[in-house]
Formats: structure tokens, sequence, C-alpha cells
């Protein structure tokens, strides 16, 4: 028996070693520390690109504001012109109504034989598919080109009113149901513009 415990050397926790005390990490806890430094190196890079975006914010606000404003301020100017424009020309001659539409064969017929008759003694009409012959600077055209807008402008009726903005019906997304067989949007919209009138 004390031949066997001659091979091991018992240490006791209190004893005072001479010897460099080697300290032992295991192969996770170098990864967590790897880990832990690429955390914190990636918490300080969104910090600083944080504080570059709002210093970036805070130098170009003002020069985009500087352009934005006049922007805004002459297209509401431009925009009240018109409607003045509008309520001074056209409404004292019954005219308070600006159809727009083509001839597509889609709503052509519909457009002429229906909704057209409805306003005819009261509307400024301008067909999209004789557009090369407008009058750049008439003021239905304007108008069109200013309460139409970019997108689902054809067909088009925009009804005035004295002092209040205009109210615009836009069949164009009503005649692609009509297109497909389902005429209850674009009947729904001749009513809405009935009961308008």
């Amino acid at each position: 028996m004390s031949g066997h415990m001659a091979n091991y050397a018992f240490y006791s926790p209190l004893r005072d070693h001479s010897g460099p005390v080697k300290v032992s990490k295991s192969p996770l806890s170098c990864r967590f520390s790897i880990v832990s430094c690429e955390a914190m190196s990636q918490t300080q890079e969104t910090v600083g690109e944080k504080i570059l975006g709002l210093v970036l914010l805070a130098v170009a606000l003002p020069v985009v504001l500087l352009f934005a404003i006049p922007i805004l301020i002459l297209f509401f100017t431009y925009r009240l012109s018109l409607y003045f424009l509008i309520w001074l020309v056209w409404l004292p001659r019954g005219r308070d109504v600006l159809v727009v539409y083509s001839d597509s064969p889609i709503w052509r017929d519909y457009m002429t034989g229906r909704i057209i008759p409805l306003v005819q003694e009261r509307a400024v009409v301008l067909n999209w598919s004789e557009r090369r012959k407008w009058p750049s600077w008439s003021l239905a055209v304007r108008g069109f080109k200013a309460f139409g807008g970019e997108r689902e402008f054809n067909p088009l009726v925009v009804l005035f009113r004295p002092f209040c903005t205009a109210r615009i019906f836009r069949f164009w997304p009503a005649f692609k149901d009509w297109k497909h067989g389902h005429p209850e949007a674009v009947e729904k919209l001749q009513r809405d513009l009935m009961l308008a009138l």
C-alpha cells in the first residue's frame, strides 16, 4: 500500500508553492472570450454608426429644408392659383366639372353614353387620345395635370365647388373590374357622381 502511495504527491491548499502556478483555460472559455470581444466590437461599431448618422442628419436637414420649403410653397401657391382661376373663370359660366377620357374600347362607349351626358351642360371635356392637340397652357389642361396626378388619371371626373377642395372620381380601377365582367365598381362610381352633382 505504501509503495503505491509513494507515486502520488499530496498538496495542501494552504501550502506555499514556490513554483509558478499554471492556470489552464478550456477551449469553451476561449471561444466565449473571442465571441465577447467580437460582440463588444460590433456594439461599438453600431454606436459609432448611429452617431455618424445623427451627425449627417443634423448637417443634411437644414440643406434639405432650404430646398424643400420653397418647393412646397411654390406647389401650394400654384395649386391655389388654379383653384382661384377655376372658381373665377369656370364657375360663373356654369362649368364646374372636368372630364377626361380616351378612345379606349374598354370605356369609350360607357363614358360618352352614360357619364358625359350627366355633366355635359356643365363640363369641360378632354380626350386623352387627342392630347397632342391640347393647348399646353389652357386652364383645362393645367387643371387636369394638377388634379389628375400621374396614375389612374384616365378616365377621370373632377368636380369643383366654390372654396372647397376638388372631388375626384377615378374610373380607371373600376374599369379594370369592368373588363373582367364585374360592372359593380363602375356603376357605384356613377351613382356617387350623380349624388355629388
